[in-house]
């Protein structure tokens, strides 16, 4: 069995907090969510079920060869977003929103590189097509989160530039809680 891995945007600290205040006083009215706790907020760009040990830093490599000339974009949090929809929703997340001019196709891109990445280390890249978010909150059964998707279309967050790409091990069930733990092997420069 390999190492489940992603790429990730990693939202400054500063950012985390600030939606973390945010729902800090709202969590308590949805105790059946499972909320993801804020080290562990991320904008997944490619995620690998599985990646043999010796592939993991060559991986890492491949990415910083891709991301080496790409520009920097500035984002925000807001908005919301729910998976799959707002009747029946498994997954509640806040929206990836651009906000220096051409950022979302630079997001785009550096999701694109992370996957081909992947695939030019000879490792398999799970999921559809790249939908930038955050996951704030899972839920155990699909349920209708209307009042939430209703409420995170009043969050605005701070913008920030994303300068790395963080590449993460997810280790599950080793967390707190039994969440996965999350160990950084690897931390690529934009730029």
């Amino acid at each position: 069995m390999g190492t489940r891995l992603f790429a990730a945007v990693v939202p400054p600290e500063y950012a985390v907090e600030h939606l973390d205040e945010f729902l800090e006083p709202r969590r308590a009215s949805a105790p059946d969510f499972r909320w993801t706790i804020p080290d562990q907020l991320h904008v997944t760009l490619a995620f690998m079920p599985s990646v043999r040990e010796d592939l993991v830093d060559l991986y890492v490599d491949r990415l910083a060869d891709g991301l080496a000339r790409t520009p920097v974009p500035v984002l925000r949090l807001s908005g919301p977003v729910a998976f799959p929809d707002a009747a029946r929703t498994r997954a509640l997340a806040t929206g990836v929103v651009a906000e220096s001019e051409g950022a979302d196709v630079v997001l785009e891109r550096i999701a694109g590189r992370a996957r081909n990445a992947a695939v030019n280390v000879g490792t398999e890249v799970d999921g559809g097509r790249f939908r930038p978010h955050v996951t704030i909150a899972r839920l155990r059964r699909p349920d209708d989160t209307t009042n939430w998707v209703r409420l995170l279309e009043t969050y605005v967050g701070p913008e920030w530039p994303v300068v790395e790409a963080t590449v993460i091990a997810s280790h599950l069930g080793e967390g707190p809680g039994n969440r996965p733990r999350y160990e950084i092997v690897g931390e690529v420069p934009l730029g």
